[in-house]
């Protein structure tokens, strides 16, 4: 069957013959096109429609085809790359609404295996945007906004911190450039009903990622999880844990315990607090809880979570590849720091 584009005129009869339940095979023998070129023209018409019940369904536009249409061929000059390779658009989406990775990732992804069209994120963005893609949305997208520039101003605490101030930390600790400077943090679930969080620990290098589920956001728990990694890891704990960076929440408040270790005399590991107010201090462990957020909604009861797909959620996290190690992965990186420290 000779391959042609559709017209207008096509797309209006499409969508009728959809509208009455015809299928895309049925279609594609009226208008005389392979069934390839009625899927991928459905693609460029897609939508939601809510019906009066609230329910969704898929729908096809004409209307919507032909915007698509005509945006892509005036775009540039050219045609659209994606339209002419359903392996890289069909890859793209899987990763993203399957996998949640970002746009950049699955980009980054897909160059990795060679693939032969390749695409710059703002022009994948806008593709999204155009409604390119048979099931990808923003929906699935990590919020697009523009950051907010933080004027950094110190407030005035209601609640001293219980040990050292930031100011004190060293400026290798302050640069990232050595690796066993940790932030730490909770990811509290829905006000009033739950008392599970999570704790959350971030490797400050290479952005490798502890999460814990604990019962309350006691001090006392969080003690309690910090001797548990102790136990486990034995004499390596002051190696991988030099210091912990933690907030002016109620849960790190035990700051003696925190550090003291159980295993020997002396400290474990030496704990810096951030500011009041100033959460961009730990700029690492915000980003990671943006990342469980993908997973654990704010709002939700983190009760009903069990360790399994808190441990899900942490694996996901340290294997997801990062602009800002090349595209490289946490456990990549912290594999390497672990061999280094062995070697000594």
């Amino acid at each position: 069957m000779n391959f042609r584009h559709l017209t207008y005129a096509d797309r209006i009869a499409m969508e009728t013959l959809l509208n009455r339940k015809c299928s895309k095979a049925e279609v594609a023998r009226y208008l005389k096109v392979s069934r390839a070129t009625i899927t991928r023209e459905y693609r460029k018409g897609i939508y939601r429609h809510t019906n009066s019940d609230l329910t969704e369904t898929e729908k096809y536009s004409a209307d919507l085809a032909q915007k698509n249409t005509d945006y892509a061929q005036t775009s540039k000059g050219r045609p659209l790359k994606i339209g002419n390779d359903m392996e890289y658009a069909d890859y793209l989406e899987s990763k993203i609404v399957n996998d949640g990775c970002s746009p950049a990732v699955a980009l980054a992804l897909a160059h990795g295996l060679g693939m032969k069209t390749h695409v710059s994120v703002n022009t994948l963005y806008r593709y999204i945007d155009h409604g390119l893609f048979l099931k990808l949305t923003n929906k699935y997208l990590p919020v697009k906004s523009k950051r907010k520039k933080h004027k950094h101003k110190i407030r005035v605490q209601k609640r001293m911190s219980a040990g050292q101030s930031i100011e004190n930390r060293s400026d290798e600790v302050n640069g990232r450039d050595t690796f066993g400077h940790w932030e730490m943090d909770t990811v509290k679930g829905k006000k009033g009903t739950t008392k599970s969080c999570l704790l959350v620990l971030t490797e400050r290098l290479t952005r490798r990622e502890i999460i814990r589920k604990i019962p309350d956001q006691g001090a006392r728990s969080v003690v309690a999880e910090l001797d548990k990694l102790e136990h486990r890891l034995g004499q390596m704990f002051s190696k991988l844990f030099k210091t912990i960076t933690v907030d002016n929440g109620v849960e790190f408040s035990d700051y003696e315990n925190m550090k003291r270790s159980l295993l020997h005399d002396g400290n474990r590991t030496e704990i810096y607090y951030c500011h009041a107010y100033s959460s961009y201090e730990r700029g690492s462990n915000e980003n990671a809880n943006k990342l469980i957020r993908r997973h654990i909604l704010k709002g939700q009861d983190i009760d009903k979570y069990d360790d399994a797909y808190v441990q899900s959620i942490q694996d996901w996290m340290n294997s997801y590849p990062r602009k800002i190690h090349g595209w490289r992965t946490a456990n990549d990186l912290f594999d390497e720091e672990i061999n280094k420290l062995y070697a000594m």
